[in-house]
């Protein structure tokens, strides 16, 4: 999922199966309206591969480093942003359908995303 600097749900896609997020990633960065200044993510999405795609972008890339990795000067304000995406899940997963997935097929299943993230907006 990606969000605003509101916390607010701007595009999302399902992963195949048990599939890692990152390889969806890259697509949903190329849904964006335009070029953010900053893509905050978590350790999960730490790839050099996919750093360098968002400098290639014209973005900074705001994602934790592995333990093992040289520190990259970021500012604190930034990184302590992450929690918006969080947030905005636990406000999704306030609609039961979303929290318990009780939509077999992803189509359904992303139509009641797309809901949920719709009335979240109006919300705001």
């Amino acid at each position: 999922m990606i969000a605003d600097g509101s916390g607010r749900a701007v595009a999302f896609s399902l992963a195949p199966d048990q599939a890692h997020e990152l390889r969806q990633a890259v697509g949903l960065l190329a849904r964006l309206p335009g070029v953010p200044r900053w893509v905050v993510a978590d350790r999960g999405y730490t790839s050099h591969a996919f750093r360098d795609h968002i400098w290639n972008l014209g973005a900074r890339p705001v994602i934790p480093l592995q333990r093992h990795e040289a520190p990259v000067a970021c500012p604190a304000w930034i990184y302590h942003n992450s929690n918006r995406v969080e947030c905005l899940w636990a406000r999704l997963k306030e609609w039961r359908a979303v929290a318990t997935c009780y939509e077999k097929k992803a189509s359904s299943f992303m139509g009641v995303l797309c809901l949920a993230a719709s009335l979240d907006w109006l919300k705001d």
